[in-house]
């Protein structure tokens, strides 16, 4: 059995903090805070892969001294949490369209997939600049050109291949998501994993981002342990192990 695929859209930073009457990048700065919390729990508990939504191909309509403050939140995230995560086994991978950042950010990332490249633990992946039409499009155009060079044809492509063109397509088995959990009471995907979360569990928390912990996620995934998932049939042996669960619900 393999281990759990776990996505996380982190909402409601923003509105977090305006309730507390302080401004929005304020409650970006707890949010990431928060991070390090989940990582460290996702590890503990045994996850296979664990995917954050940092920052949407929308968000780039926010202005821009708010994406300034995300800038630099994430790059003092790459730099001061690497030692932390190779120490957990952690790898980390940035996923998305990386043209529109600045060459700044770019070498932060790369830098960091490098430093934790050898880890073997949780595969970590941060989606930034990141909208999953966006990245089926993207896997699209990678295909055509493919084929246009003489590799393949339309006839040939099958999902698993398709699957593999993706911004998840390293993970291997890890690829598909079983868990899609959103903060901050919305119901909604967000353009957020849909090739990956077809099959996928939902988990809608009231709480935003910045008060969520890792006993939430504990009990998110305790919640999916106690679901029948039979992927359009009735045969659930195929499940994947969830950390801590009992035998019966594996």
């Amino acid at each position: 059995m393999r281990a759990l695929h776990v996505a996380i859209i982190m909402d409601g930073n923003g509105r977090w903090a305006r309730g507390r009457g302080h401004a929005r990048f304020f409650g970006h700065i707890r949010g990431a805070e928060r991070v390090r919390e989940v990582v460290t729990e996702a590890a503990t508990i045994g996850l296979g892969a664990l995917t954050l939504y940092a920052f949407s191909t929308e968000n780039w309509k926010r202005p821009e001294a708010e994406r300034t403050v995300l800038w630099k939140i994430l790059h003092r995230y790459l730099k001061r949490e690497v030692p932390e995560l190779r120490h957990q086994n952690v790898r980390l991978r940035i996923i998305g369209d990386r043209s529109r950042l600045s060459p700044e950010l770019v070498h932060a990332i790369d830098a960091a997939e490098r430093a934790l490249e050898c880890c073997s633990g949780l595969q970590l992946n941060v989606a930034i600049s990141y909208g999953a039409r966006d990245e089926i499009v993207r896997a699209a155009r990678a295909y055509a050109k493919s084929c246009l060079n003489g590799h393949g044809s339309p006839e040939e492509l099958t999902e698993k291949q398709f699957s593999e063109l993706l911004d998840t397509g390293s993970l291997g088995p890890l690829s598909d998501v079983d868990l899609v959990l959103r903060t901050s009471g919305e119901s909604r995907l967000s353009n957020f994993m849909l090739w990956q979360a077809a099959y996928a569990e939902l988990v809608f928390v009231e709480k935003s981002w910045p008060e969520f912990s890792a006993e939430d996620l504990s009990a998110a995934v305790r919640d999916f342990s106690s679901r029948d998932r039979r992927f359009g049939g009735i045969d659930v042996s195929t499940r994947p192990k969830v950390p801590g669960a009992p035998e019966a619900m594996r």
